[in-house]
C-alpha cells in the first residue's frame, strides 16, 4: 500500500495541484494526494479530466455525476471511492433517500443484468435507429 506523502515532501507543482483541488473540495482526497507523490504529470492529468468531467457544468448536474461515480465505484469494489463520492453526492445536495434510492437501483441491475446474461437473453428494447444487429 502506498503511503499518503504530506507536503513537505511533495514538488512544487504537485504543492500547486493539491492547493487547487483543495480550494475545489474544501481538502485533498488521498487518492490525489498518492498521485501527487508518485508522479504530479499524472496528478496533473487526472485532475484535469476531474475538471472537465465532474467539475464543469455540462448536460449532467453535478449531483447526478456523483450518484453515477458512487455507482461505478460500488460496481468496481473500491471502498475508497464509493464512500468518496457518496460523501460528495451529500456535499452537493443528494439527500440520504436519493443515496440509498440509487443503491437499491444498482442491486435491482445488477441482479436484472446477471438474470439477462446468464440466460443470454436478446435485447427488444433499443434506441431509436438501433437494430438488433447493432448490439
Amino acid at each position: 500500500m502506498p503511503n499518503v506523502p504530506d507536503n513537505a515532501n511533495l514538488s512544487e507543482k504537485a504543492k500547486r495541484i493539491l492547493a487547487e483541488i483543495d480550494q475545489a473540495f474544501g481538502l485533498v482526497p488521498n487518492l490525489f494526494r498518492v498521485q501527487a507523490g508518485i508522479d504530479p504529470d499524472w496528478l496533473e492529468l487526472n485532475w484535469k479530466r476531474e475538471q472537465q468531467i465532474m467539475l464543469a457544468e455540462g448536460a449532467l448536474d453535478r449531483k447526478t455525476k456523483e450518484l453515477i461515480a458512487m455507482t461505478v465505484a460500488l460496481l468496481q469494489h473500491s471502498d475508497y471511492c464509493a464512500l468518496a463520492h457518496e460523501t460528495l453526492a451529500g456535499m452537493v445536495g443528494a439527500s440520504q433517500a436519493e443515496i440509498n434510492e440509487a443503491k437499491q437501483v444498482i442491486e435491482l441491475f445488477s441482479s436484472f443484468s446477471a438474470i439477462a446474461n446468464t440466460l443470454r437473453i436478446p435485447c427488444d428494447i433499443l434506441p431509436p435507429g438501433a437494430s438488433q444487429g447493432d448490439q
